[in-house]
């Protein structure tokens, strides 16, 4: 009985070494094939809320006049670090939920679930160290604010809300954890 023990481990030390080493091949190819792995928010990610973000903004686009010829939210300069760009856009979101989206009173049958994840998604990069007070004078943040002051109230809300997507669209991109950063 000994012996056919003795066998048979000796049969399955290698075989369990081999199955390691094909699931360790499998795992570090995925991770190569996805250079930025993490998003600071699940939410970030979800598609359901990607779905929400696109039909808010074009349903408000399509119900109102917008004006295609101005941008309010400024395009980023790409040089900078992905974390400042990511805690500037949060600065950006966290005006969005205090000052634009409670105008809205839930017009789109989306709206009240992404208010809750666009919540969702200030307080996880808050909790990745996004203090967003800190970009409260950055030059975009407050390009941002002066074009909606300058345009009548409903106007800047509505045009906001139209730009949601491109928002969105910069917190998804800046707002991950890069892989090589993980690497030890």
């Amino acid at each position: 009985m000994k012996r056919n023990t003795a066998t048979v481990a000796s049969f399955f030390r290698p075989a369990a070494a081999a199955v390691l080493l094909l699931l360790f091949f499998g795992w570090d190819e995925q991770a190569r094939a996805h250079p930025v792995d993490r998003p600071f928010s699940p939410v970030l990610r979800h598609p359901q809320t990607y779905r929400d973000v696109g039909q808010v903004s074009e349903h408000v686009s399509n119900d109102e006049e917008d004006d295609t010829s101005m941008r309010v939210i400024p395009r980023v300069n790409t040089k900078d670090h992905h974390l400042e760009i990511c805690c500037l856009h949060a600065n950006i979101l966290d005006y969005y939920l205090t000052n634009i989206l409670h105008h809205t009173n839930n017009d789109h049958a989306q709206m009240h679930r992404l208010k809750t994840n666009l919540h969702r998604i200030s307080t996880d990069l808050q909790a990745h160290g996004c203090n967003v007070t800190q970009y409260h004078d950055h030059k975009n943040a407050v390009d941002f604010r002066t074009k909606l002051e300058k345009m009548e109230k409903m106007k800047g809300i509505t045009k906001a809300i139209s730009e949601l997507d491109i928002l969105f669209s910069y917190l998804q991109d800046y707002c991950v954890e890069p892989r090589n950063s993980t690497d030890a």
